[in-house]
């Protein structure tokens, strides 16, 4: 038996497993931490999904996320936690685990037609733009909700330091 329901389990795929094929599309990616899932995350993915039918989620390793520059102590949760909870959002319809610095290898094998980041990026200056306009997708920027962000939730938790 797992350690989770199938339900869940069904939704989180090996990176080594995913290619172009496999997706029921328009296919939407994004990716990102997603340490400790709040609010603005979760309107995020909605509005996510709400750009196509499959929407995957590639989530950065412990590995990868330390190299981000977050805080020594970041990620809070570990990829398994973090997977798993995204996993459990109705939005979300995939979700998978990189270990480089940026998701291009995952984006070339998958192919999505819409590539989504938040919109503190410039979206004209990723590397994963270029790459999914090569094949004729588009990328885009969603905005934040404002006043939501795991570094503002975890400057609140600890306090005046």
């Amino acid at each position: 038996m797992t350690p989770f329901p199938d339900s869940l389990a069904g939704k989180i795929i090996p990176a080594a497993a995913i290619d172009a094929k496999q997706w029921v599309r328009p296919l939407v990616f994004t990716n990102g931490v997603f340490d400790v899932l709040h609010r603005g995350h979760v309107v995020y993915l909605a509005r996510a999904r709400d750009l196509g039918a499959t929407l995957l989620v590639g989530v950065n390793t412990d590995v990868s996320a330390r190299k981000l520059g977050k805080g020594p102590d970041r990620p809070l949760n570990n990829e398994a936690d973090r997977t798993l909870v995204l996993a459990g959002l109705a939005s979300v319809s995939f979700v998978t685990l990189f270990d480089e610095n940026t998701p291009c290898e995952l984006i070339s094998r998958c192919k999505p037609d819409t590539y989504v980041k938040g919109g503190d990026y410039d979206v004209e200056a990723l590397e994963e733009t270029r790459l999914v306009r090569s094949w004729g997708g588009r990328s885009l920027a969603i905005d934040f909700v404002s006043g939501y962000s795991t570094t503002s939730l975890l400057e609140r938790i600890r306090g005046p330091q």
